[in-house]
This record gives C-alpha cells, structure tokens and sequence, in this order.
C-alpha cells in the first residue's frame, strides 16, 4: 500500500462523485477535466463509465497510475496557468479534495475560474468542493476504520492542526494506520498536509458569479442540490455546480 491506495479506501468515493456530476450536468456529459487530479481517481472512474478524461496535476508521481488507460489523458501542468496543455473544452470541469481551497488569495481564485469556464463546452458545468461548519476551525483529530476484505484494518485519522479564523487559514493533515490481527504493519504519520484558505459557499458563490456564471446549485449528496445553503445544519461537506 502507498498514501494514494490508503487515500482513495478511505477518503474518496470516485463512483458517487461521478454520479453527481453527471447528473449535475443534466444531459450527455462526455468529457471530463479534472484538475488538481491527484491520482486522478475520479478519471478513471469517470472512464470506466464510457466517457473521456483529462487528470491535470503538478505532481507526475501521482498522475502514474492512471497512465496508459484508454481515453484517459495525464498532464502535469499548472491548471491556474493559461497553456494549450489545459484549453481543450469538457462538458465538466472538476476540483476534488477540496483542492480549490490551495487558491489561496481572491485574484487567484477569480482568476483560476475565469480560465476553468473558458474550458468548458456548450452546455457545459464547473463543480468544485468545499466544507465547513462549527468544526471548521476546531482543533482536534477524528479517527474512522475501514477493514479490508483480508481483514486488513485501516485506521484513518484527519487532525486539525492549525486554524485562524480570522483569516479561514488552516492547516490539516491525514495519517494512515494499518494493522492485521492486532500486528501494526505500516504508518503514514502526516500522509497529507493541507494548507488551505476555507473559503465559504457564500465566497465561491460570489466567485462564480463575478466570473460570469449565471447560476450555481449546492449538491450535499448525489441526488438534488439544496434549495438553499441555510438547510445545512451542523458540519458539512458540499459540491458547488455552477453553469452557463
């Protein structure tokens, strides 16, 4: 196992992302651009579907594994740089893992957006993720299980490390433990360091909007957006649509 394996058991579900997005987009979504792909799980599963995908990241290490599958491409560039590399149009553009909170000053937001919706194809949505609530910035470490089929058991934990909010800067990190029948096998002590700017619903919207989105929705699940962010109650994980 690597960091990557232990990520996509643990934190991703790729299918149900590709879900969302899908029906997000409302019609016949062929092409896909993720950015800030990491691994690029959710290209792959969106390939698996039939579509086409383009993973984007820095990181070629990461981008490997998901080298040399049918109508998935890899590029390692900077998506929040103008090149050829990353200009092809997609019917959805995507930013996982919370990743659009790496942008960390409000120029370079806007301006990663206006060059996300340039991307896009007729018809087309950009969706991004983000989270919050009375935790947000909370220190303190959260621990989950997952066993594995040989009964192999994960232990995950996503520990607040740093948070101001007065700035919405934070910093968390992932840790991996794995153990079978009580014998400790492998750690990945700060597997994932995140240092972020938490941006809101609220923020992103205003985002959208000054970029030249017409709309947005707010997905809290795979099936119908919110009729308004004030129905979040508590701690929450959600995926911003926006279009036209």
């Amino acid at each position: 196992m690597d960091r990557w394996t232990l990520y996509e058991l643990c934190v991703q579900s790729a299918p149900d992302v590709v879900a969302l997005l899908r029906r997000a987009h409302g019609g016949a979504a062929r092409t896909l651009a993720e950015d800030f792909a990491g691994s690029a799980a959710v290209s792959r599963a969106w390939v698996a579907r039939g579509g086409r995908a383009t993973a984007i990241d820095l990181d070629a290490g990461a981008l490997e594994r998901a080298a040399r599958i049918e109508g998935l491409t890899t590029v390692c560039a900077d998506v929040t740089e103008r090149t050829p590399a990353v200009s092809s149009a997609s019917d959805v553009v995507y930013v996982g893992n919370f990743s659009i909170l790496y942008l960390k000053q409000r120029e370079r937001l806007l301006a990663y957006l206006r060059l996300a919706r340039e991307r896009l194809a007729s018809g087309g949505i950009f969706a991004c993720d983000t989270y919050g609530g009375p935790a947000a910035f909370q220190l303190g470490a959260w621990r989950r299980e997952r066993f594995l089929e040989d009964g192999t058991r994960v232990v995950s934990t996503w520990e607040h490390r740093a948070a101001d909010p007065a700035t919405a800067q934070v910093e968390n990190v992932l840790h991996f433990r794995v153990e079978r029948e009580g014998e400790l096998l492998e750690t990945f002590a700060d597997a994932f360091v995140y240092r972020w700017r938490l941006w809101s619903i609220a923020e992103l919207a205003d985002a959208l909007r000054e970029v030249g989105f017409a709309r947005h929705e707010v997905y809290a699940n795979i099936h119908d957006p919110l009729a308004s962010p004030r129905e979040l109650d508590g701690d929450y994980s959600v995926c911003i649509v926006a279009r036209g």
